[in-house]
């Protein structure tokens, strides 16, 4: 399948927090595996300070959408989302944060 739309989301992690971060990746649902439309995805580690990507790779843009209000996104997410409810039952700070930007694919 062609890689015709690619989202990436943008990942800041508390210090404390990359540990779980990277646990949760590694044990991750594969919900996302799941959903028509999807090709690939990576994770991707900064080399010293900076944001975690992760990158999907989509048949079109109207697959991603569809991925982010499905069961599968909130079955795929729901112990992060956890992580970050609990922070903000105790007045913390939200473990990580997140900002997606979407592009299409012109060239491979």
């Amino acid at each position: 399948m062609e890689k015709k739309f690619v989202a990436i989301n943008y990942i800041h992690c508390e210090p404390h927090y990359q540990e779980r971060f990277e646990e949760l990746f590694s044990t991750r649902a594969h919900a996302i595996d799941r959903m028509p439309g999807f090709v690939d995805m990576q994770v991707l580690k900064p080399n010293g300070e900076g944001d975690y990507l992760i990158v999907s790779h989509w048949s079109s843009e109207e697959a991603f959408k569809t991925w982010t209000s499905s069961p599968e996104f909130i079955e795929g997410h729901k112990r992060g989302f956890e992580d970050i409810k609990q922070a903000k039952v105790q007045g913390l700070n939200p473990p990580m944060t997140s900002s997606f930007k979407t592009y299409k694919v012109i060239s491979n």
